[in-house]
């Protein structure tokens, strides 16, 4: 038996897959999540074998909570289940530790597949990401610029884009200000950018925040 814990801000979305992983002899899901500090909780009760994971959550969304989730239990699987599309995401996150990316638009089958895939350790690369993955391995120079950053300046960035401070940054991510500030400056740099309303702009353009 796989134990699922869903992570997903909307209850009609956890519903609508609760419901379709009870038809499945081998899926149950033990818990739910609202967002990336549920998540959290759900994982230090150790009673999820998989996470199924969105992205765009109020309060804690997905790429912080990724990266909280691998600190704390590295071996667990997390699946991500987003809206944005793959060429948005996924790379950067199956470098950061996520064991599959999906688009909410695929087929719940599909879903199935990948959940029994990560549990026996391996990553679920669709198609589409594997595209992605071999034009990084390939030396593709057209990375965009936020695909340069590393983990924790990408989840700075984010913060950023959507408006928030760097004092309300450090407190919720355990950094003191000068450190968040040193990311600041060094995403800024990486992507040649001057503002916090240039960032806001960029992640808009490129579909990153809604």
């Amino acid at each position: 038996m796989i134990r699922i814990g869903i992570v997903d801000d909307h209850a009609i979305v956890r519903t609508g897959l609760k419901q379709f992983f009870s038809d499945q002899v081998d899926l149950r899901v033990t818990g739910e999540a609202a967002n990336g500090r549920e998540a959290l909780n759900l994982v230090r009760s150790g009673e999820v074998d998989v996470l199924l994971m969105d992205l765009s959550m109020p309060d804690q969304g997905g790429v912080d909570a990724l990266a909280a989730i691998k600190a704390r239990a590295p071996e667990l699987p997390v699946l991500i289940l987003s809206g944005f599309p793959e060429t948005h995401y996924a790379t950067t996150l199956l470098k950061q530790g996520a064991a599959g990316y999906l688009n909410k638009e695929c087929d719940p089958e599909e879903i199935v597949k990948a959940i029994r895939t990560v549990f026996r350790g391996r990553k679920y690369i669709t198609p589409a990401v594997a595209e992605l993955l071999a034009d990084t391995l390939g030396g593709d120079t057209t990375k965009l610029p936020h695909e340069l950053l590393s983990e924790r300046e990408f989840q700075v960035f984010l913060r950023l884009a959507k408006g928030e401070t760097i004092g309300h940054m450090a407190e919720s991510m355990s950094l003191s200000v000068k450190t968040v500030s040193t990311y600041r400056t060094r995403v800024m740099e990486k992507m040649s950018l001057a503002s916090n309303s240039d960032l806001t702009y960029y992640a808009l353009k490129n579909g990153l925040i809604q």
